[in-house]
């Protein structure tokens, strides 16, 4: 897998060569890895032991239901109400993160309501927190620290 912008850390993979899997410690179980899986592992791996994230607050795959639509967050944070508080969305290193991202990340925010939104494919990470008193959003310097939100 390709190195990434996102310290390293002890990575769990098993299975073969054409089905490889790592360990997701917030599902706590094995998923196909894939470009993508790659980038919300090292992420969450980062969140937590870098930015002080509490593991039990951060969930993977999340579905949200429209109707008979289902929608799937990579990651979410939520507070200690267990109210969602940041969308987290990887792409893949070899995908740009484009204004379509954005949409995506968007529309899952209408339901949502959140206090932050992160972008991430491995190499560029994007965060904003949103105003929703101003209808507005800033884009951050970084990933803000737990502690800080």
């Amino acid at each position: 897998m390709k190195s990434l912008n996102l310290p390293s850390y002890d990575v769990k993979l098993r299975g073969t060569r054409e089905k490889p899997e790592i360990f997701d410690f917030l599902r706590k179980r094995y998923v196909t890895l894939t470009p993508e899986e790659w980038v919300r592992q090292h992420f969450t791996h980062w969140l937590v032991e870098h930015k002080g994230y509490p593991q039990t607050l951060l969930g993977n795959e999340i579905e949200l239901r429209v109707g008979e639509k289902r929608l799937r967050c990579d990651s979410i944070l939520y507070g200690k109400a267990m109210q969602p508080r940041m969308i987290i969305e990887y792409k893949a290193p070899s995908i740009a993160i484009t204004q379509k991202v954005f949409q995506q990340i968007s529309t899952y925010n209408l339901l949502l309501h959140v206090d932050y939104l992160v972008v991430s494919n491995g190499l560029q990470h994007y965060c904003c927190r949103m105003d929703y008193e101003r209808g507005q959003y800033e884009f951050l310097q970084e990933v803000p620290e737990y502690a800080s939100l």
